[in-house]
């Protein structure tokens, strides 16, 4: 049978990683948005994909839980059913009990999926949980206006604003219309310089779409290069390359991969998915000019950056090749091991490469806690185990979470 747009009364148990709570009814698991562990709702079927389990919103609350509050974006309250923003996933929470529900995903993912006791608690970063986001990609509906995409649906909702964006960001993109179903990047760099690039498919002679297997960007606004500081440096970066979409995470996770790293002086360090130089440069400053700092990544753009912002650090090598490639002809053993992979986590043959060379010490940032823990059961099969880890809250409002992790090779 299927339960799409049925209603179930239901309490709300523990969270899920992904945004959501598990609950239970007439024996299938339900997921459910927009609700908090040990309420009791009305929750909506949303999707029945036909098997033990289900996905509904909660579109009222009988019972409500200590940490919930009115949602500072209107178009992620409940009530609005079907035109709700699918971009944030814990506007109905206030600021700690978000950071507890992260913390328990990750708590939960190490425990299920590496096999660890390993209890977390989610730091916040400065700026509070609004208006931290300086980097952001919208799409665009039918009639030409940006929006946000509904949740797991292309249907875009139109906005005028979003309050977890740095103020003023999406000013140059909201009044105007845009081609229908391209998407815009809006980046706000450090200072203050608005970046705006529309991703739409060309049209041939004939007035069709051109033949291109990807959108062609078409920078509106701003210059080739952003502005932004980290670390103690200024850094000039491609407007929509890779850099922390929150403003104050540069600062914060250079200090922790430094500390965690301890590169000696005159040692080796690598930084696999280097990206522009951010952590290279503090591992160059710890191995000094007498050490070594390999500097992977496969966006050249991003090596580029990185050997312009790093010019005056000669003990770094850089290297625009995947780290796959890399690892197979690395060249000095390495004493600390740094990488910050993509979102689905290193892999089996990352981990199995860097654990050939056996370095001391690894230091793992991940955006995604089911793939650190799969790393960390990865790299436990190489020998190494969880000294230490850190998570922060860099994507207030949504499920998003950040941790930093120290492994460390059993002798």
């Amino acid at each position: 049978m299927d339960w799409t747009g049925r209603r179930l009364e239901v309490e709300v148990g523990p969270v899920a990683h992904g945004g959501h709570c598990v609950a239970r009814y007439e024996g299938r698991v339900v997921f459910v948005r927009h609700a908090l562990p040990g309420e009791v709702v009305f929750a909506e079927v949303t999707e029945d994909p036909g098997r033990g389990f289900c996905r509904a919103d909660a579109v009222e609350v009988k019972s409500a839980a200590p940490g919930r509050v009115r949602p500072p974006c209107p178009l992620a309250a409940p009530e609005l059913g079907t035109a709700r923003c699918g971009g944030c996933d814990w506007q109905h929470a206030d600021e700690t009990t978000q950071r507890e529900l992260k913390g328990a995903v990750v708590t939960e993912q190490l425990q299920r999926i590496a096999g660890l006791n390993h209890p977390v608690t989610v730091q916040a970063l400065p700026g509070g949980p609004l208006r931290w986001r300086g980097r952001v990609r919208l799409a665009v509906g039918r009639d030409g206006r940006v929006g946000f995409r509904a949740h797991r649906s292309h249907r875009v909702v139109p906005v005028q604003d979003c309050p977890i964006t740095v103020e003023g960001t999406l000013d140059a993109v909201v009044d105007r219309r845009w081609t229908a179903t391209s998407e815009v990047e809006v980046t706000r760099d450090a200072d203050e310089q608005v970046h705006v690039t529309a991703h739409r498919r060309d049209r041939d002679r004939r007035g069709g779409r051109a033949p291109r297997s990807k959108p062609v960007p078409h920078r509106i606004a701003g210059a080739d290069t952003a502005h932004e500081t980290a670390a103690g440096r200024a850094w000039r970066v491609a407007p929509h390359g890779f850099w922390q979409v929150h403003r104050h995470a540069g600062d914060v996770f250079s200090a922790v991969v430094n500390r965690m790293a301890a590169a000696p002086e005159g040692g080796v360090a690598w930084d696999l998915y280097g990206g522009v130089g951010l952590f290279a440069a503090g591992l160059a400053e710890q191995v000094g000019s007498a050490g070594s700092v390999l500097l992977v990544e496969s966006s050249r753009r991003a090596v580029k950056d990185a050997q312009a912002n790093l010019a005056d650090l000669p003990q770094v090598e850089f290297r625009a090749q995947t780290v796959e490639s890399a690892l197979s002809t690395p060249g000095a053993r390495p004493d600390v091991v740094v990488l910050d992979p993509p979102r689905k986590g290193a892999g089996r043959e990352v981990v199995e490469a860097i654990g050939v060379h056996r370095p001391q010490r690894i230091v793992h940032v991940a955006c995604d806690p089911a793939a650190l823990a799969r790393d960390v059961a990865l790299f436990a099969e190489q020998g190494y185990r969880l000294a230490d880890l850190e998570a922060f809250d860099a994507f207030p409002m949504t499920h998003h979470v950040e941790c930093i992790a120290l492994l460390e090779r059993d002798e």
